[in-house]
This record gives structure tokens, C-alpha cells and sequence, in this order.
């Protein structure tokens, strides 16, 4: 099939479409999570039961995100794109009218987190179908720029939405950009699936099982909340039996929810292994990097957003030039250099987080690893995805959506858990080796790190020991001033580690043919 075929329409146009559905896909859990307590406070519910919905969006749509790819295929990858835009609609719109917690829970939280599941592999399955070559590498790396911008500004853009206008006003907008998207629903060429049509009822509850359970228990460790092991086995063993379903049913000729021959190529297992490395070095920036400017230099939300500026602007450019000049390099060249300056600036950024004095004394390393991580956005999707045969695009698109998914959960949550053990660790240390607390103020330290250990500001904590001796005052001020960069310092680890595992990965990329098209000899599963 030519180029023009594929590409009918006008390409730069429905790129930008696309983008702009991805960008409010991200944006729309960074808007929920910065406006909780204005959303507690006007619909006169409590910040647990927001959180519980916040929860349940994350987990709806992990758990269904494999099916979701299958579904497109059977109903159609164009139809299940404008229901999953259709789906963050009925959510948004549930957003700006609510006024209890209920609507917010059927429409935002299980008919969106439905709608992510079916637009994230079907946005992905129609870029392949309607693109290729150049134009391809283009589109996908305008695409994942736009999910890395949203992940960098989203809090800036609900902070000042939030604190300035309502957050009602930020999904009335969602709605408005979501329209606008579908407004040129024409541009896309539907992709038809020539598989099996059949539903694989078992694989669908194994994957359920598995991708919720491994994210229901992310979840409730970000909480703090027990069963976290039970529920991470839980997910593990729902995976393996997956796998084990999904290779009895291919020796059986029989139709499956994946074709596990995905797995057998090595172009497919680097890339999702790409991505979930980059996610989690994204996610662990993400959680480390705002808690620094806000809970240590006592920034507000938009100051935090504009310091972090470097990082998600560098990102952005970095991943359209990258996308234009497509083709000029080996793929896995730019992603190693990718993974190397990734690596790199979160290196540089862990000692100057106990010197820096102001959030822009960190550009240089920010705009460093945000090149990056440009480099690597603009390049992975393409990488994974383009020697996907028609056939198996949507299960692809699906798993490699998956693998994103839980890399930046995981970034997350053990960036936020590795903080928060480290300071519980080094605050009590501290405590014990004071001579100013008494013995009885030292164990309730202790007691109170161990239950409830939380990052602030010394002007929060100074209010909070306000009937304290001022010795007290001053000594518990100092402790904290010592602790939190070094807990900042660790958390700041993992995003180091998952780029360096990134780096290895890309010389593994390298040993491997470049991917090619769908149609070549090479394909995968052609």
C-alpha cells in the first residue's frame, strides 16, 4: 500500500488531533490529583472517597487494557478510539456538574478508566494504519511528546486552573479539546481486522486478574495499606496463567486474547522493555522532583511548574525534532543516547539537591535529562510497534500500553515509598543521636516516623511543634533540614537505575535489525 493511501487526509493535521487526544489523556488523572481538596470541599465528601475514585480510574483501566486492544479489533479500532474519546467525555462532563461523589465514581472512574483502556491501543493501532515510513515516526513521536508534556505541566496547568478559575473549569476544557478531536474523526482511515473474531472469555479474566492485581497492589502501597504482597502475588500468578492459556491455545489452533509469538520477538520484547524503563524513570522524576521544590525550597504549585519547566519543555522540543529528523540514525542509537542523557542529568541531579538553593540552579541537569527523555518518546513507540502486521497491531499496541502503564506506577509508587522509608529511617536516626530531646521525646519520634512519615516544610513543621521549647523548635528544624535531601537523594535512585537498565537494553536494541515496516520480510508475526 502507497504512502497516499495510507495517509488520507491531511497528515499534520490529524497528527495533532492525535496528540491532542493523548494530551488530555494524561492530563486528565494530573487535574483529578491536584484538586482534591477543592473537590472535597465543594462536593462536601471526604479525601479518602476522592482517592478511592482516583484509585479505581488507574485500576479500571490497567485491568482492561489488554481487552480493550481486542475489542477494537472486533467492533473496529476507529469506532473504539471515538468510545474511548467518548468515555473521558461522559467523565469530564460528569466532572463539571457533579454534585456528590457518586456520579464522579460510575461516570469519571469506571466509564473513563473503560474509555482509556479502548483509546490507548486503538490511538496506537490507527497511527500504524494510517501512516507510514517517515510520516509514522513523526506522528508517534508527536504523540508520545505530548503524553510526556501533559506528565511534566498537568500539575502546573491544574494548579493554576484549580487555584485561580475551579476544577470545574479544567474538565469544562477537557470536554471543549475532546470535541475538537472528534471533529476530525474523517481524517482517519479505518484499519479492518482480519483475524479470528472469536472472544477468548478465559485469557480476558486471567488478564483482569493479573494487570489488577499487580495495580491494585501498587495502589494501596502508594497508601500504605496491607496486602500489598497478597495482591502483587495475586497479579503474578493471574500473568503466568495468562501465559500458560495463551501458549495451550495457540498449540490448539485455537483463537487467544494474544498471539504469544509477540513475545518471541526480540524487537518487541526491547521495546517494551524500553518503555516501561523510560516510564519509570519519568514516574520517579515526576513524584521526587515537585516534592523537592515544594516541600524543601517551599515552593507553591506553579512556582514548582515553572522550575520544572526545563525538564518538560526540553522534552517536547527534543521529541519533534527527533521525529522530524527520523530515519538519519539508527533507532536504537538515538535511544541509547536517549537512556545516556537520561542517566546522565538525574546523576548530576542528585548532589545538587542538598545545594540547591533555587529550583533553577537545577536547568542544566533537568533540560539534560529532559532531552532524553525526548529522544527516547520520539522513538520507542515506532520502534516497538511498526514491524507489527495489521493482524496483531491492537494486542500489540495494547501490551506495549500496558507495559507504560505499570512502569509509571511503579516509578511512582516506589520513588514515593523509598522516600518516605529513607526519612522515617534517617529522621529517627537523627532523633536518637540528639542531645537535645529527651529520651520520651526521642521514642515518640520514633513512634510517629514509623506510623506517619511525611515530607514538609520547616514552616509546617515549625507550626506543628509551636508549644515545643524553642531548643526543641530549633533542634527538630535542623533534623528535618538534614533528612529530607537525603531522602530526596535516594528516591532520586530509581530514576538513575531505570536509565542506566535503559542504557544496557539499547545495546541489546543495537545487536538487533533495524524494524522495519509491516510488509517487509521481517516483520513481526508476518
Amino acid at each position: 500500500m502507497t504512502g497516499d493511501a495510507k495517509t488520507t487526509g491531511r497528515p499534520a493535521k490529524l497528527g495533532i488531533l492525535l496528540s491532542m487526544a493523548m494530551f488530555v489523556l494524561v492530563v486528565d488523572t494530573s487535574l483529578m490529583n491536584v484538586s482534591i481538596s477543592a473537590v472535597v470541599r465543594d462536593l462536601n465528601t471526604t479525601a479518602s472517597g476522592v482517592q478511592s475514585a482516583i484509585a479505581l480510574e488507574a485500576l479500571v483501566s490497567a485491568a482492561f487494557i489488554l481487552i480493550g486492544g481486542k475489542i477494537g479489533d472486533l467492533i473496529g479500532r476507529k469506532k473504539a478510539y471515538v468510545l474511548g474519546l467518548l468515555g473521558y467525555a461522559v467523565g469530564a462532563i460528569a466532572m463539571t456538574i457533579a454534585d456528590t461523589l457518586l456520579p464522579i465514581v460510575i461516570c469519571w472512574a469506571l466509564i473513563g478508566g473503560i474509555g482509556a483502556s479502548l483509546l490507548l491501543p486503538a490511538m496506537q493501532s490507527l497511527i500504524h494504519g494510517n501512516f507510514e515510513g517517515a510520516e509514522q515516526r513523526r506522528v508517534y513521536a508527536m504523540v508520545g511528546a505530548a503524553a510526556a508534556i501533559a506528565a511534566a505541566v498537568g500539575p502546573l496547568l491544574g494548579g493554576f486552573i484549580t487555584t485561580f478559575l475551579s476544577w470545574r473549569v479544567g474538565f469544562a476544557l477537557e470536554v471543549v479539546i475532546i470535541a475538537a478531536v472528534l471533529s476530525g474523526i474523517g481524517l482517519i482511515r479505518n484499519v479492518e481486522y482480519t483475524g479470528p473474531r472469536h472472544i477468548d472469555a478465559v485469557g480476558s479474566v486471567l488478564s483482569v486478574i493479573g494487570m489488577g492485581g499487580i495495580v491494585l497492589g501498587i495502589l494501596v502501597w502508594e497508601e500504605g495499606g496491607d496486602a500489598v504482597v497478597a495482591l502483587v502475588v495475586l497479579g503474578v500468578l493471574g500473568l503466568a496463567g495468562l501465559a500458560y492459556w495463551l501458549v495451550r491455545r495457540k498449540r490448539a489452533n485455537r483463537p487467544a486474547l494474544l498471539d504469544p509469538d509477540l513475545f518471541r520477538s526480540a524487537l518487541f520484547r526491547a521495546g517494551i522493555t524500553g518503555q516501561m524503563l523510560q516510564q519509570i524513570a519519568l514516574g520517579g522524576l515526576m513524584i521526587a522532583l515537585p516534592i523537592y521544590l515544594q516541600m524543601v525550597l517551599a515552593y507553591n504549585a506553579l512556582e514548582a511548574g515553572l522550575s520544572l519547566a526545563p525538564l518538560s519543555l526540553s522534552m517536547f522540543a527534543v521529541a519533534l525534532l527527533a521525529g522530524r529528523r527520523a530515519g538519519r540514525r539508527r533507532p536504537a542509537v538515538i535511544i541509547r543516547t536517549g537512556f545516556a542523557l537520561l542517566s546522565i542529568g538525574t546523576a548530576v541531579l542528585i548532589p545538587l539537591v542538598p545545594r540547591a538553593g533555587f529550583g533553577w540552579q537545577l536547568l542544566i541537569p533537568l533540560a539534560i535529562a529532559g532531552s532524553g527523555l525526548g529522544l527516547l518518546v520520539s522513538q520507542l513507540n515506532n520502534f516497538t510497534l511498526s514491524p507489527v502486521e495489521e493482524e496483531h497491531v491492537s494486542e500489540a499496541a495494547a501490551v506495549n500500553s500496558a507495559s507504560g502503564s505499570f512502569g509509571l506506577s511503579f516509578g511512582l509508587a516506589t520513588a514515593g515509598a523509598i522516600m518516605l522509608a529513607t526519612l522515617a529511617f534517617s529522621f529517627t536516626d537523627r532523633a536518637e543521636q540528639s542531645t537535645v530531646l529527651t529520651p520520651a521525646q526521642q521514642q515518640q519520634v520514633a513512634t510517629a516516623m514509623q506510623s506517619d512519615a511525611e515530607v514538609m516544610t520547616n514552616e509546617h513543621l515549625e507550626a506543628l511543634l509551636q508549644d515545643q521549647s524553642p531548643e526543641v523548635r530549633e533542634e527538630m528544624l535542623r533534623i528535618n533540614t538534614e533528612a529530607r535531601p537525603i531522602a530526596l537523594q535516594l528516591a532520586l535512585l530509581l530514576p538513575l537505575l531505570a536509565g542506566l537498565l535503559g542504557l544496557l537494553n539499547s545495546f541489546r536494541m543495537a545487536r538487533l535489525p533495524d524494524p522495519r515496516p509491516a510488509g517487509d520480510d521481517t516483520n513481526l508475526l508476518g
